[in-house]
């Protein structure tokens, strides 16, 4: 009695898994976003798992007859595409069948966040992803003014028909921020573009229409030029005369000036000592 989150193809269906064949094919159910564009996957892989509909619009109810099969037997979550619960309603049924003490595993496969950003050209080491973003344009820019300050890559989900406004923004924010747009990743169409936000943006304005899945990512904000040596000094004794703790003067001291903290904490002491 187990819940799978599986993982299925963004457009190519050999990048189903063998597990995720198996799962579909042996648990006693599958819940899907939507059980007709479902259908097709299930068709092609030749299973005949009976399916039932769970999507961002299902009740508490819907919720609890998908937990209640879990309880009485298998059960497999998926979505149109990709890993289900990554900016989906899927997660509150993991959340619910956790405290239910349900057995839950995961089937990983397909994602389209961690696709775009393996091909994107941006660094990886640390990434932010924000789901969607904001579709009225000054909740836009204000969330995107707050996001792109920070260091790592940013990470978002766009609609095509508003891709364009989201560029503009971006571009409104840091134009010369490096930008990667994924379309209809793995399917017969795919596109990756580089660049920034206005050259991109100029790119798709050639055509006719915009279509497509969109992922989208973004530059990190760059680090800022180091302190100069009387910046620092005025820092230093103006919290050396602070009535802080040492440590806590350090501490301010590295945070707003990039400084090691071992290095801010031996300027603040000395400064105090003499």
């Amino acid at each position: 009695m187990t819940l799978y989150v599986v993982a299925t193809p963004l457009g190519h269906l050999d990048d189903l898994s063998p597990r995720a064949r198996h799962v579909l094919s042996t648990v006693d159910v599958v819940y899907a976003e939507d059980t007709r564009h479902s259908r097709r996957l299930m068709d092609a892989i030749g299973a005949r798992t009976p399916m039932r509909a769970y999507h961002d619009h299902s009740d508490d109810a819907a919720r609890d007859r998908l937990l209640d099969d879990a309880q009485r037997g298998d059960v497999a979550l998926i979505s149109d595409a990709g890993t289900p619960c990554i900016s989906d309603p899927g997660y509150r049924v993991v959340r619910d069948a956790h405290a239910r003490g349900l057995e839950v595993a995961v089937v990983p496969g397909p994602s389209a966040v961690i696709a775009l950003l393996s091909i994107a050209g941006l660094p990886t080491d640390r990434f932010t992803f924000v789901g969607f973003a904001p579709r009225k344009a000054m909740a836009r820019l204000e969330a995107l003014r707050e996001d792109m300050a920070r260091r790592e890559t940013l990470v978002l989900y766009e609609s095509p028909h508003r891709l364009l406004d989201l560029l503009d923004a971006i571009a409104t924010v840091d134009g010369d921020r490096p930008v990667a747009v994924g379309r209809e990743l793995t399917k017969l169409h795919e596109e990756v573009l580089t660049g920034t936000a206005g050259s991109i943006a100029d790119t798709f304005r050639e055509r006719d229409a915009v279509k497509g899945e969109i992922v989208l990512a973004i530059g990190g904000a760059p680090e800022p030029p180091p302190a100069s040596d009387a910046a620092i000094d005025g820092w230093v004794q103006a919290l050396a005369r602070s009535s802080l703790r040492t440590k806590e003067a350090a501490r301010i001291l590295a945070d707003q000036l990039g400084l090691a903290k071992d290095d801010a904490y031996a300027r603040v002491l000395a400064a105090r000592d003499a």
